[in-house]
């Protein structure tokens, strides 16, 4: 028997699931993503489930489950389950779908923290970690950055300048498996019952993190390369696991490239600390493009903001705009494409 208490279950989604038309079916978490079945943690113990037709046909791909989602489902077998109903979803973390331009997958749901993990070496980019944050602003999960292999040499003076805008918004820890002190503050930073996304490229020890905070090896990690000097990266799926002492831990493949979903002026102006800027621009509506009197662009021009920052916002704000106006595009294309499919239905009636 499993208390779901321990993986996040509480009243709302109680609640929640009350109101669905499958609500005397159990519920469960999914601990597991893999491309067709789902593993699912439930009072019962764990299942292996596939979706109903209905909801994988009735269904966009971004709303599939994914990891970390509560589900209502049906034993079929021993172990084995069909999930009937997705509770609504919250709190996720998105990446656009690798490939596409207007769709978004989900990677992580019901997310109270997402820890943001970079290497101390020639992985570390802020430009990446601003799009992370960008991400995790929109749906309101609390980040943190994460700075593993603290042991080696690395020029600190230099990580502190990159991370000026940034350090005053989000913990900053610098970690190293060798490090027992800096394993038990990254512990201090997960409280029970919250759920934890670990997020970042290959190779940077998301896994190798997890398994120091659970005191054992959950997930297999690769030896160091000989070639490279760096682990070899082995996480190939979405895994959810409990931490002794309370906590959700959620591992996460490598993801090379993170493209931006999310297109809130507001967001991308706090993750870039451009709120200090606030009512200095000379046009209240400031864009910080083009605009004649903007504080953003003469802070640039006068060195009191570092260029990397700002074109880096234009970057971002131009991939979100592009994703934005491809989904209503989309969604336009659609539409027309139902009309039409009316009309043909409306005159094959009257033959």
């Amino acid at each position: 028997m499993n208390n779901l208490q321990y993986y996040g279950w509480t009243p709302a989604l109680q609640e929640q699931k009350e109101a669905s038309e499958f609500k005397n079916f159990l519920h469960g978490r999914i601990s597991v993503t893999h491309k067709t079945r789902y593993e699912v943690v439930s009072e019962r113990g764990f299942f292996s489930c596939e979706l109903t037709g209905n909801m994988l046909f009735g269904r966009d791909s971004s709303e599939y489950p994914c990891t970390g989602d509560w589900v209502l489902f049906q034993p079929v077998d021993e172990g084995k389950g069909l999930i009937m109903d997705l509770l609504p979803r919250a709190k996720t973390l998105f990446r656009l779908k690798s490939g596409a331009v207007s769709e978004k997958q989900p990677i992580a749901a019901y997310v109270d923290k997402a820890f943001i993990v970079q290497s101390l070496d020639d992985n570390f980019n802020v430009r990446r970690i601003e799009r992370f944050m960008l991400q995790l602003t929109g749906e309101k999960v609390q980040p943190a950055l994460i700075l593993t292999k603290s042991d080696l040499a690395f020029d600190k003076e230099k990580v502190e300048k990159g991370l000026t805008h940034i350090a005053g918004k989000v913990p900053v820890l610098y970690t190293s498996i060798h490090d027992s002190d800096s394993i038990e503050a990254l512990r201090a930073n997960i409280q029970s019952g919250e759920t934890v996304v670990f997020t970042g490229s290959s190779g940077v020890g998301k896994s190798t993190l997890i398994n120091a905070l659970c005191g054992k090896e959950v997930f297999k990690t690769a030896t160091i390369s000989s070639s490279t000097g760096k682990g070899r990266h082995t996480s190939t799926r979405r895994e959810m696991v409990l931490m002794e002492g309370g906590g959700i831990l959620i591992d996460t493949p490598g993801i090379k490239v993170f493209g931006v979903t999310n297109d809130d002026t507001a967001s991308l102006n706090e993750v870039m600390d451009f709120s200090r800027f606030e009512g200095k621009c000379r046009f209240k509506d400031c864009q910080h493009l083009y605009e004649e009197g903007c504080a953003v662009i003469e802070a640039v021009e006068q060195g009191l903001l570092d260029r990397g920052v700002y074109e880096n916002y234009l970057k971002l704000r131009k991939e979100a705009r592009h994703f934005t106006t491809s989904v209503y595009e989309k969604r336009r294309q659609g539409k027309t494409f139902a009309k039409m499919v009316k009309e043909v239905k409306k005159k094959s009636s009257k033959y």
